[in-house]
């Protein structure tokens, strides 16, 4: 954290981050269009990776981060800054003896919100989930990243109605596909001025590294859990597919219980089907997590 700004982040490696070259290729990619310029958008579904490769590019760019995460009530003064609170000022003449003279000024106090910080200082932008802002709260970013000049709303005293961004200014966006959630359309004018990396599951082997760096289970036992959910995920046969994070939860809860990743362990086999059955099926979805229950104990038998 950067004491000077509060908000502002400093860059550094990712403790337990798996570079395979899966995600090495990812990462030159995205450091090649954002050295040529242009900021980076990685798009994909829940647990593709998005958010912690954003900040493993960041990492490599090398400079402090800012780091924004989309929100339904954000507004622009929300991204650039406001005014918050005042500032009062209070003058004692004492220059004639036997008069005394005060004078006081209240003034309304301007404080700059993270973009704004981002966009002056030159720090790179994370911004997470973007598309969970409404689009007219981003309209400001238009200007930032094709004229990189940033029109800073009427009240920012003692400066420039138009502040020109840093050079050094990268901004890093991602966001989930548009038939999520909370999720809204993005104006074609912003997309049109990043470079948008479509996003899928890791392959097996990343999968398999991440789950050996975030558990510390042996390579074997890892590679039955990422099979196991791989498995699932391909079958097809559920609400929503399982990610990384399925794996991850299932690696660590079975560090924690003693459990070992093999068929024949009663607690391997009640662990898959708690985590997958929930991470795979809506809330109250009694029908479907009984299906995936089922179809997990096949895989675990399969495969472990």
């Amino acid at each position: 954290m950067n004491e000077e700004f509060g908000t502002v982040l400093e860059p550094r490696a990712l403790p337990d981050f798996v570079e395979t070259k899966f995600i090495k290729t990812l990462t030159e990619r995205a450091m090649g269009y954002i050295t040529a310029g242009f900021p980076v958008h990685f798009r994909g579904a829940s647990g593709t990776g998005k958010t912690t490769l954003a900040l493993h590019v960041a990492s490599k760019i090398g400079r402090s981060v800012v780091l924004m995460h989309g929100d339904e009530e954000f507004t622009t003064s929300n991204l650039v800054g406001g005014e918050n609170g005042y500032r009062m000022r209070k003058v004692i003449d004492r220059f004639v003896s036997r008069v005394l003279k005060v004078e006081e000024d209240l003034v309304k106090r301007w404080v700059d919100n993270r973009l704004t910080i981002a966009c002056k200082y030159g720090f790179t932008l994370i911004y997470d989930e973007f598309t969970r802002s409404r689009p007219e709260a981003n309209n400001i970013l238009l200007s930032i990243l094709q004229e990189r000049i940033l029109d800073c709303p009427a009240g920012r005293d003692g400066e420039e109605t138009y502040l020109r961004v840093d050079p050094n200014f990268t901004a890093i966006f991602t966001s989930n596909p548009e038939e999520y959630a909370g999720v809204h359309r993005s104006q074609d004018a912003l997309r049109d001025r990043m470079i948008t990396m479509d996003l899928d599951h890791f392959d097996e082997e990343t999968e398999v590294g991440i789950v050996r760096a975030k558990s510390g289970l042996p390579q074997k036992e890892a590679e039955r859990i990422v099979k196991v959910v791989r498995a699932l995920r391909e079958s097809g046969k559920c609400e929503f597919a399982p990610t990384i994070r399925g794996s991850i939860m299932i690696a660590k809860s079975l560090k924690v219980l003693n459990g070992r990743a093999r068929a024949s362990s009663a607690v391997f086999r009640q662990v898959c089907q708690d985590i997958l059955a929930s991470e795979t099926s809506r809330v109250g979805s009694k029908t479907n997590q009984a299906k995936v229950r089922e179809l997990v104990k096949q895989l675990v038998s399969r495969h472990a």
